[in-house]
């Protein structure tokens, strides 16, 4: 079989539109999760994470038969327990339906090129970007001829957007399409922006800031993980509350407690302390007259018994992530109206 005569358009075009970072006006055509502006006011371990494009994504409607893209990453090395599709890849989605993904070569570089099945007509595409690792996307290629557009609104002009750790983030999903924040996003047909930080989801006063600046639809605070204790969850969050609901009073803020940890250890500091350390937190904030913030219980995403959704007893597989949207997403259905 022929290969297809491509039209490649370099990145970024007016075409593609670019979702899933909260400055890209001020950061494009770099794909980074946090304006250059907060690299002096955030750790480095948190801004190194931030120039990885978790949960970002390039939007469009095409006609294209065939749909390509040319992008480079800084290297190809893979940590221990993710593919090299859900570290550094790119996975394409045709009309909400995942097609197939991709990911570099030994020097960095990825080229593909995907055909879309069926007969010809204009389609909503969605290309995902790697979840741990530096991207620049150096171009996006139709068959010749197609026509371009606009992609599909969401169902609502503001994003989700949800702050945690390398569950969050991404950590280990086989793809990058399969962080539960943009399975959310594709269950309830709104925007999503991951702000999960592998490790340091720490509840910090200046990432609260950023949060802040973000005109969101709900927050969502996943960074249980990264405080091991209740008394750092006691002593952090207060603050970056009051932080986020100075900047946003009526955003309605979902609370995460723990889900199931296989380690003995975490086993019974998820159950004695960081469970009730977030309920009380959500409490505090409810006597206190903030009614529009709200508690989940996450063990309902995966519960005692049901660590082979981890890959390592900690971190999510597909699987995991899956669980955690199924979960997650009828919660934000009712709290949204959506």
């Amino acid at each position: 079989m022929s290969k297809p005569k491509m039209q490649w358009t370099r990145f970024p075009a007016d075409w593609m539109k670019v979702e899933g970072l909260a400055w890209w006006n001020e950061t494009k055509p770099a794909l980074i999760r946090l304006p250059r502006r907060m690299k002096a006011k955030v750790r480095p371990e948190v801004w190194n994470l931030a120039r990885q494009p978790a949960g970002a994504r390039i939007r469009f409607a095409t006609d294209a038969t065939h749909i390509g893209i040319r992008a480079k990453s800084p290297d190809n090395t893979v940590m221990d327990h993710i593919t090299r599709f859900g570290q550094m890849g790119y996975d394409l989605y045709v009309d909400g339906q995942y097609h197939s993904s991709c990911g570099p070569d030994g020097t960095g570089r990825t080229q593909a090129v995907f055909e879309v099945v069926g007969p010809r007509r204009m389609r909503q595409a969605t290309i995902y970007l790697p979840l741990y690792k530096e991207a620049r996307v150096v171009s996006i290629g139709l068959s010749a001829g197609a026509k371009v557009g606009r992609p599909r609104a969401y169902r609502r002009r503001r994003p989700i957007v949800i702050y945690g750790t390398s569950i969050t983030q991404g950590g280990c999903a086989s793809n990058t399409g399969m962080a539960y924040p943009s399975i959310v996003g594709r269950m309830l047909g709104v925007d999503t922006i991951n702000l999960g930080f592998s490790g340091n989801g720490r509840s910090e006063p200046e990432v609260a800031e950023a949060l802040a600046e973000i005109d969101a639809e709900c927050y969502v605070l996943d960074q249980w993980a990264n405080t091991p204790d209740g008394n750092s969850v006691m002593e952090r969050y207060p603050r970056f509350l009051e932080i986020l609901r100075a900047a946003r009073p009526a955003t309605p803020i979902l609370v995460t407690g723990p889900f199931a940890f296989n380690p003995e250890a975490w086993r019974a500091a998820v159950k004695a302390t960081l469970l009730p350390a977030t309920q009380r937190i959500v409490r505090a904030c409810r006597r206190a007259g903030d009614g529009n913030i709200h508690w989940f219980d996450s063990r309902c995403q995966i519960a005692d018994g049901e660590y082979f959704a981890t890959v390592d007893g900690i971190h999510c597989n597909s699987l995991g992530f899956y669980k955690q949207a199924a979960a997650l997403a009828p919660v934000l259905r009712r709290l949204l109206k959506l």
